[in-house]
């Protein structure tokens, strides 16, 4: 047993896996480049698979590249071992599954490389663990140690030696004062110390060179102890004291008030103090009694100084060198619960066509969401492994341990992160306990998904949005609100251009009588191995998962259909957490245990509004409802078409968010402008900005203070806009990184701290820290606002007026237009008919002109001369 070989001794590497949290003595992993894969021709896939995965180096081929590249060379870490390796071949060994951590792993010894490439019969396998079964039962068989006495070796002199021990009797010395002196009277004067120079003598301090020794060899000892602590406590007395409350009121009876109200006393008083209390109700009316004049005057001191400070200050700023190179940070989110950790998810910096060309790495290579701590700047506190980029996720506003995520390919991931939280809890000492950390375990825990979606039920574009239903409702299959009687939020909404909206929901369908036969079966089963150590919370769901509702986008006036990229909703809470809101303390293992409910057991909810704000890459804005009705022609359940829809922009909408402050108010950002607007109006945005000459990336409100909005640009900058000082221009501009800003998150950690989290497309987080004037708000800021809002809501319910007036005063005269032209023209008169009216008018006229000249006198006269003129 004992002359066996050490190869014989030498675990195999999936023995090693599973004993070792690391990798084995005898081998290294290692990572190699596709040059130094071209160079030793051992190309992944190519030249070496996972059928045939051992490759022979020449041990000169190495050490001639190690001369060549130097510190370069993939193989620099080994130099050591590859110089010491006694043979002129190195086994080199492709690990596609990344076993130890690296696609490739090197052979250290001549023993491990015998075992591997000659692995071992299968009877030598069995004698081999017979002989080491056996080994392992004759150790178990130990025997009692029996005590022995004990056998000076020399030690006790040591430490007598070193130990200080009296050689000689102590010395007595007695030191009295002068006899004369003791007892007088001293007087001290102040003197220039130039005028008594030669009196004076300044002894400092200098370096000898000849006594320069220096001490090669120091002797000391320690001596271990237990601290001992004494402590006492003692209890606060106060006083006795006799307290009392009165639980009934005391009344008068119906004669002691009439007796009271007559008195002679009552109305003395009322007389007495009469004028005072009319000054009192003046002085009232005039100033508010219970308004805080200092703190008022502290709200408005900057402003009337004029040194307003907006400056944002650089707090605090994380990458990863692995982990973060050629990515960039798609989403950022604070943690709900545990102060100072922020959230990011990462994502490979690649257009459709490289993603495609580059598929094979992208495999090899998953992608992680990071978790950083203010403690720790350097290394991220937790990772999670992602079956492919993240665009999207959000904790579960039940239990923040529960993460839901939405992938590129389509695909709903959900996490669980109970098992790691004393990791990240340990974050809020400050960083005292990271040493200790640090000293346990140096990498950084990957946790793998619980639950993936299937590829071929989920979206068949890109997930951009994520979102959970509160636990005050749930939603069943026709989409109308039901009561959540578990109190647990159970479903989740997503969206993606591929024209629809997706409901999930994380429970497993209600248990299904089975017969005798598929029990026992299910007993017999055994249970899954799990090597990877993930949570069984969603085990019901994994590549079985799909959505229960599919509402689509049809188009209002043309066929088609909208492609959604951002949703609103109207009761989802869970936008703007708060820092200090504590977790709930769901367990997760209730996930695996809630059941669907029947629909006779649901209570319909009719106070929770099902209006959903769509932000499309069209550049509209869609206001639908996500409930299904059923087709009177078909028969089946569709969605029904958008209630409205605002075409903004001829570029995409990235961001829709309603304020922390108003619920019905709701910010969207494009690529040159941002748009604000009130829930139900119709008529437009009540706010709309300039066209930016740098294209807008990210936008958000302010925790704080309900008139100020973050944005950030594609040219790095972020703009800070205050809509009470100016609505016009931002009322501070700033530059934070070169490249293009992607994602924009406050959060509020204490009243005298708020931290804002801008992101880019390098893969850089900055923390920074808002100043007082961005985040103290005034006592009154939220009702200016209001009005503020109020005023353009009546804007343009009035303009919308004088358009419908115009438009109606434009209909009237059209249609009398076109009634004059419609009107039958009168046929034109024929020659007599004219001539008849023409000879009325004129025996009208004559007529006329006779009684005129009979009044005139003059009748007989004209007639006289017109006989005469008449007469031949």
């Amino acid at each position: 047993m004992k002359d066996k070989s050490n190869a014989d001794n030498l675990p195999k590497p999936e023995e090693a896996v599973a004993s070792e949290p690391g990798h084995p003595e005898y081998i290294f992993p290692l990572v190699l480049t596709s040059v130094s894969q071209e160079l030793f021709s051992c190309r992944a896939d190519e030249d070496v698979t996972a059928e045939n995965p051992h490759k022979l180096l020449k041990k000169q081929d190495i050490i001639q590249d190690l001369r060549h590249r130097a510190a370069v060379c993939d193989f620099s870490p080994v130099k050591q071992a590859v110089l010491d390796y006694p043979e002129d071949e190195l086994l080199l060994v492709f690990d596609r599954d990344f076993t130890y951590g690296q696609s490739f792993y090197l052979v250290l010894t001549v023993q491990a490389k015998e075992s591997i490439l000659k692995p071992p019969a299968e009877g030598a396998d069995e004698q081999m663990e017979d002989e080491e079964q056996q080994e392992e039962e004759e150790e178990m068989m130990m025997k009692t140690p029996e005590p022995q006495p004990w056998v000076s070796l020399g030690s006790e002199q040591e430490i007598q030696d070193q130990s200080l021990s009296e050689s000689r009797p102590r010395l007595r010395y007695s030191v009295c004062p002068l006899g004369r002196r003791s007892g007088t009277r001293v007087r001290f004067s102040d003197r220039n110390a130039l005028d008594w120079k030669e009196e004076l003598v300044e002894c400092s301090s200098y370096e000898d060179k000849s006594f320069s020794i220096t001490r090669m060899e120091r002797d000391s000892s320690t001596q271990t102890c237990r601290d001992n602590t004494h402590t006492c406590t003692q209890t606060l007395w106060k006083k006795p004291k006799n307290m009392w409350s009165q639980y009934e009121p005391r009344e008068f009876s119906s004669e002691e008030k009439q007796h009271q109200l007559q008195s002679e006393n009552l109305k003395n008083f009322i007389t007495s103090v009469a004028r005072r209390f009319e000054i009192y109700l003046q002085q009232n009316l005039i100033a508010d009694v219970f308004c805080d004049d200092w703190t008022a005057l502290c709200e408005d001191d900057a402003s009337l100084m004029g040194k307003t400070e907006t400056q944002l200050k650089e707090y605090q700023s994380f990458m990863d060198l692995h982990f973060s190179k050629e990515k960039t940070i798609s989403h950022v989110q604070w943690h709900p619960s545990i102060s100072g950790v922020i959230v990011v998810s990462m994502m490979e910096r690649l257009s459709l066509e490289e993603r495609i060309d580059s598929s094979t790495k992208l495999l090899l290579n998953p992608s992680h969401i990071l978790f950083w701590s203010f403690s720790d700047p350097i290394n991220p506190q937790l990772q999670l492994e992602c079956p492919d980029d993240v665009l999207c996720f959000q904790f579960s506003p039940s239990d923040h341990n529960i993460i839901a995520g939405g992938c590129m390919n389509g695909q709903v991931v959900l996490w669980d992160i109970s098992a790691h939280v004393d990791r990240l809890q340990d974050t809020r000492s400050g960083g005292k306990n990271i040493l200790n950390k640090l000293g346990k375990s140096d990498a950084t825990p990957v946790v793998r998904y619980c639950a993936v979606s299937g590829i071929e039920n989920g979206h068949k574009a890109p997930i951009t949005d994520i979102q959970w239903l509160p636990e005050t409702f749930e939603v069943n299959k026709l989409g109308t609100p039901v009561e959540n009687q578990s109190r647990t939020s159970v479903q989740l909404v997503t969206c993606a251009p591929d024209c629809c909206v997706l409901f999930w929901d994380l429970r497993a369908p209600r248990v299904m009588v089975h017969s005798l036969t598929d029990i026992k079966q299910k007993q017999e089963e055994k249970p899954l191995e799990n090597p990877h150590g993930v949570p069984n919370t969603f085990t019901h769901l994994n590549l079985t998962w799909k959505p229960f509702i599919r509402v689509s986008l049809p188009k209002i006036s043309s066929s088609g259909e909208y492609s959604p990229l951002k949703f609103s909703m109207r009761e989802n809470t869970v936008d703007y957490n708060t820092g200090d809101k504590s977790v709930s303390g769901a367990d997760s293992h209730v996930f695996a245990q809630l059941r669907m409910q029947s629909a006779k057991q649901q209570k319909p909810l009719q106070n929770i509004s099902t209006k959903l704000y769509i932000a499309t890459e069209d550049g509209e804005l869609v206001y639908t409802d996500w409930k299904v009705e059923k087709d009177n022609d078909s028969g089946r359940m569709l969605s029904a078409k958008p209630l409205d829809v605002f075409l903004l922009q001829d570029t995409l909408l990235h961001t829709v968010s309603r304020s922390p402050f108003f619920r019905d108010i709701i910010l969207t950002v494009g690529r040159f402008s941002f748009s604000i607007w009130r829930e139900g109006l119709t008529c437009g945005p009540l706010l709309m900005s300039v066209y930016s000459k740098s294209m807008f990336s990210a936008g958000h409100w302010s925790r704080s203070r309900p008139a100020v909005l973050f944005m950030g640009r594609e040219d790095g900058d972020v703009e800070v806009w205050d809509l009470l000082q100016n609505s016009r221009q931002p009322s501070h501009t700033q530059n934070i990184s070169t490249a293009a800003i992607s994602s924009i998150r406050t959060q509020t950690s204490s009243a005298k701290q708020n931290l804002l989290a801008v992101s880019d497309r390098l893969g850089t987080l900055h923390i920074l820290q808002i100043p007082g004037s961005l985040r103290r708000s005034s006592s009154s800021e939220r009702q200016n606002v209001e009005k503020y809002f109020e005023k353009e809501e009546e804007r343009l319910q009035y303009f919308e007026k004088r358009q419908s007036d115009h438009q109606k005063k434009k209909k009237e005269t059209e249609a009398e237009q076109q009634k004059k032209k419609t009107e039958l023209v009168t046929p034109p008169k024929q020659e007599e008919e004219v001539d008849a009216e023409t000879l009325k008018e004129y025996q009208q006229f004559l007529t006329l002109e006779k009684l005129i000249l009979k009044d005139m006198n003059i009748q007989n006269e004209t007639q006289q001369t017109c006989n005469t003129i008449n007469t031949p």
